[in-house]
């Protein structure tokens, strides 16, 4: 009896953090004004599809030596923490009642930020849709936000904002509005966050997805800090000095606290660091989304992005195989910007945030395009431009240090090859703008990953360089015609261009760090071949991956869900130096169905 009691004990101990996560959070006390607070019930009969036991682990949830089980006592807290629905305004007014063990004790905020889909746009009646912050979480020195999508629908949603009406969570009268996740869209998150998180860019995670009947989930979605651009933008336009204010000391705090950003600023100087870290994000942010190839749907309300420049919401997030950089995706109504506009919206949002800054400082809100010269923009546009460099020549395979040292001294080398590099990357078929069916795009003649991959293998074992013929043939995408590989005058110097920049950056590289041009060459074969992997996973790869595991689902526990998904993030790492198990492991039938998808998929959308 005495075990017993021990284990019961050991098991509650555990799993304590799950208690911590009851809908409070320092936000609530910042700003009073900035959510709406929701009671909430456990909503019955849904079943734990997939858990992040690494990422739970790091929170905190589970002891970090704990095995990738989901046993009885787990699933409960699971269940009992994140399967919860909000009493919402149209509960409220019918007088539902519901049973006293399926009341949560803590009440849920739907934050308020604006939305560009909002008529208003000044975000009066826009936020969390369909979503609630769970809470608040620290372990370890690490502070996590937690939010849960799929838990009903709140007064912020465009459908209560367009019909001026409240809606039953779950009404299939409306779609945008009826409160409810889905299970595709979970599990595509899942997917991607990962492989992203993975790789080195900031995003938010998912830690849970709960299913339910009829591809309906709730999907639990964690990072450091939740707050988006979106946020403070609501106060900006509705003239909120007080607002403004606390949110952006709220977040300089946070961000201090998590000893991120210097902690002796005081004043008026800490709202300029501010300004610095913002002006170095969205530089950095747009220049990767352009060169790993990433539509993210950057906007001016800064509603899909994290103020650290991580993804949210992937309802519309893409990773394309090439440089599609036509393509738009239909929002109904309205088509998204395009990747390369992204950078311009991402000044834009810099813009928006040096006003804010200068409303906090003089009290006084001045016209948005009294800043269009500011410093801060020029300073974006000169961290662009350096990390663009800085880009390419990882993707050349070169590492972060040998990048460095070449960029004090040949800077302008780089740009010179990322010119000829772009032309080549940006060239379209002229067949022209396509439908597709999220969208419209026109597709990309080159695959310049072919090029970095390859190309080092044909110099190392040819030693001459090739002829304008071999190196289309090497580089055409699976898109091309005839007539989009045709080799005009002004294209055959772009060839020999390519080719002789290429060997210069590595003849100089090799000279800098006294090595032999072979030894640089062997190098750059290993490392660009991580970098720029054939089968890297598109946004059409990941919906007829979903496909497949839903097919299967039926079959599989949630531990060998998460396994699948895990064997997946290695298979797409790019990081050359990341040191992965050398042991070799067989993929099984549904893991493999994965990769002939990807493979199929790696040149599209």
């Amino acid at each position: 009896m005495t075990v017993v009691k021990k284990q019961k004990h050991k098991l509650i101990d555990d799993y304590r953090k799950f208690k911590q996560i009851d809908g409070s959070h320092p936000f609530k006390k910042i700003l009073p004004n900035g959510f709406i607070d929701y009671p909430a019930r456990i909503r019955r009969g849904g079943k734990v599809s997939y858990f992040n036991f690494e990422l739970a682990k790091k929170m905190g949830l589970i002891s970090k030596n704990a095995d990738h089980t989901l046993t009885k006592e787990l699933t409960e807290e699971i269940y009992n923490t994140f399967s919860i629905q909000i009493i919402n305004e149209f509960d409220q007014m019918k007088g539902r009642k519901f049973k006293a063990e399926d009341m949560k004790e803590g009440t849920y905020m739907a934050t308020r930020y604006l939305q560009m889909q909002h008529d208003d746009k000044k975000g009066l009646n826009s936020g969390d849709g369909r979503s609630v912050w769970l809470g608040h979480l620290k372990h370890q020195g690490q502070a996590w936000d937690i939010s849960a999508c799929g838990t009903g629908a709140t007064r912020l949603s465009p459908a209560t904002s367009k019909y001026n009406k409240f809606f039953e969570t779950g009404d299939p009268s409306i779609a945008y509005g009826c409160g409810y996740g889905e299970l595709d869209e979970g599990i595509a998150t899942a997917i991607m966050s990962e492989i992203f998180h993975n790789n080195n860019i900031k995003t938010e995670q998912t830690l849970c997805i709960i299913e339910f009947k009829n591809n309906i989930s709730i999907n639990i979605r964690v990072h450091e800090n939740l707050l988006r651009p979106s946020h403070f933008f609501l106060y900006l336009k509705q003239d909120d000095y007080k607002s403004l204010k606390n949110i952006t000391d709220f977040y300089i705090q946070r961000q201090v606290e998590a000893q991120l950003w210097d902690t002796k600023l005081t004043g008026k100087k800490k709202y300029n660091y501010f300004l610095d870290k913002l002006t170095e994000t969205f530089a950095q942010i747009s220049a990767d989304f352009e060169d790993q190839y990433i539509f993210c749907w950057l906007d001016w309300d800064g509603d899909n992005i994290l103020m650290d420049g991580g993804i949210i919401d992937y309802g519309s997030i893409r990773q394309f195989g090439l440089f599609h950089h036509e393509y738009r995706y239909d929002d109904d109504d309205r088509f998204s910007t395009n990747i390369l506009e992204q950078k311009s919206k991402a000044k834009y949002m810099l813009q928006t945030f040096v006003q804010a800054i200068d409303f906090i400082k003089t009290k006084e809100k001045k016209q948005l395009n009294h800043f269009a010269n500011d410093k801060y923009l020029e300073n974006f546009e000169v961290r662009f431009e350096q990390r663009k460099n800085e880009n390419l020549l990882k993707k050349m395979g070169f590492s972060s240090k040998k990048s460095a040292q070449y960029l004090k001294r040949y800077a302008e080398d780089i740009t010179q090859f990322r010119k000829t590099f772009n032309y080549f990357e940006k060239a379209k078929v002229k067949t022209g703008m396509v439908r597709v069916p999220d969208g419209k795009t026109c597709d990309a003649v080159f695959n310049m990953r072919s090029f970095l991959r390859e190309y080092p293998q044909v110099i190392l074992a040819e030693r001459i360089k090739l002829s304008d013929e071999d190196l289309i043939e090497m580089i055409q995408s699976v898109f091309a015609e005839a007539e989009d590989i045709e080799i005009n005058n002004y294209r055959r110097q772009k060839l020999n261009d390519l080719q002789d920049q290429y060997i210069e950056i590595v003849e100089k590289m090799s000279s800098l760090f006294q090595e032999d041009f072979d030894e640089t060459l062997m190098k750059l074969i290993k490392r660009s071949h991580v970098v720029n992997k054939p089968n890297r996973i598109t946004g059409d790869a990941v919906t007829y991956i979903v496909e497949l595991i839903k097919e299967h689902s039926g079959r599989m526990s949630p531990e060998e869900i998460y396994n699948l998904i895990q064997d997946l993030v290695v298979n797409q790492n790019t990081n050359p130096d990341i040191k992965l198990s050398s042991k070799v492991i067989k993929p099984n039938a549904v893991l493999q169905k994965m990769f002939n998808v990807i493979r199929m998929h790696r040149e599209g959308l």
